[in-house]
């Protein structure tokens, strides 16, 4: 069954439990202290769908928070959420505001409030790029400085799982959780000595997130497992897929390398006919810029008069 669990899936069913959620939440927003508890959360009806693009297909237009709680903080009820992202996503700023709005809205429909129901959403990304995309409204805007001062900031709360404090999660199992899919993304298959029992399907969960779930082998049976045993027979099946890819990524990286050698090659004689000589500054300059970098100092070779201009481009 959690064989067929996406990555999306995997986390929610993961949070699905209480006291992973209230774990993890705390240790994010509240620096581990126990203000979330467990035994008081309940599941809030998450109904605030809305539409983002007219281009979709209906089903697919429609977007709901992954997970979302209702609790209270020293009486005072709260809603906690927690969106997982396995990919980056450009317009992850403006689908939190529209979450939050939206609900906002629902809640002033309801005649029972009154006063509406605070929220506190986390954005959850596993993905194994580093994050690229907007974290604030800013972000996506140029704003003239005399008008900062007026227009509205949105921030969501970004967690990369890869960054994460793991010493401040209080449940053993949400920080073994946390630290396998950190240890899967860094390929420590074979460092991870520290003898732990982790729920066997929280390891399966880590596994397909981190689009490892391939190279588990004979990943032994029962409720729990040891976390180094099932590291360990990751690794072996990283190694048996080793073994068959190797050569080819061998090509596929010598191919490349070997492209960005010959553009290097010929621009270094392009600048030399230009400049008359090529400083050893220079030299080192072109050596470390990347294949983009040099395709940009090709596409303007004509407008180079120095090396000050050529340092300007690579830079």
């Amino acid at each position: 069954m959690t064989n067929n669990l996406t990555p999306d899936s995997a986390c929610r069913t993961f949070f699905s439990n209480d006291v992973h959620f209230a774990s993890f939440s705390n240790a994010i927003l509240f620096d581990g202290k126990q203000v979330i508890h467990p035994e008081r959360l309940v599941r809030y009806e998450n109904d605030t769908s809305f539409i983002i693009n007219d281009t979709k297909s209906v089903e697919d237009e429609k977007r709901r928070r992954n997970i979302v709680v209702k609790t209270d903080i020293n009486g005072i009820y709260c809603l906690f959420g927690i969106e997982h992202q396995s990919s980056i996503d450009q317009e992850m700023v403006i689908r939190c505001g529209n979450y939050e709005m939206v609900e906002y809205l629902k809640q002033l429909k309801n005649k029972k409030l009154k006063r509406l129901v605070p929220q506190v959403m986390i954005v959850f990304y596993t993905g194994d790029k580093k994050w690229n995309a907007p974290v604030k409204l800013s972000d996506y805007l140029d704003v003239p400085k005399e008008l900062k001062a007026y227009v509205n900031e949105w921030i969501f709360i970004f967690i990369d799982v890869k960054g994460i404090d793991t010493s401040k999660i209080k449940d053993a199992q949400t920080r073994y959780f946390i630290e396998a899919i950190q240890n899967m993304y860094k390929g420590n298959y074979d460092k991870l000595h520290r003898k732990i029992k982790m729920n066997r399907n929280n390891f399966i969960y880590a596994a397909i997130i981190t689009g490892s779930l391939d190279l588990i082998k004979d990943l032994p049976e029962g409720d729990e497992i040891d976390m180094c045993e099932g590291m360990e027979r990751m690794a072996e099946g990283f190694r048996s897929e080793g073994r068959k890819q190797g050569i080819l990524v061998g090509r596929n990286e010598g191919r490349k390398e070997g492209k960005l050698e010959e553009k290097r090659s010929t621009l270094k004689e392009q600048l030399i006919i230009k400049l008359g000589a090529v400083s050893s500054r220079l030299e080192e300059q072109l050596t470390n810029a990347s294949l983009e970098k040099l395709n940009v100092l090709t596409r303007n070779i004509f407008d180079i008069t120095s090396e000050e201009d050529i340092l300007r481009i690579i830079h």
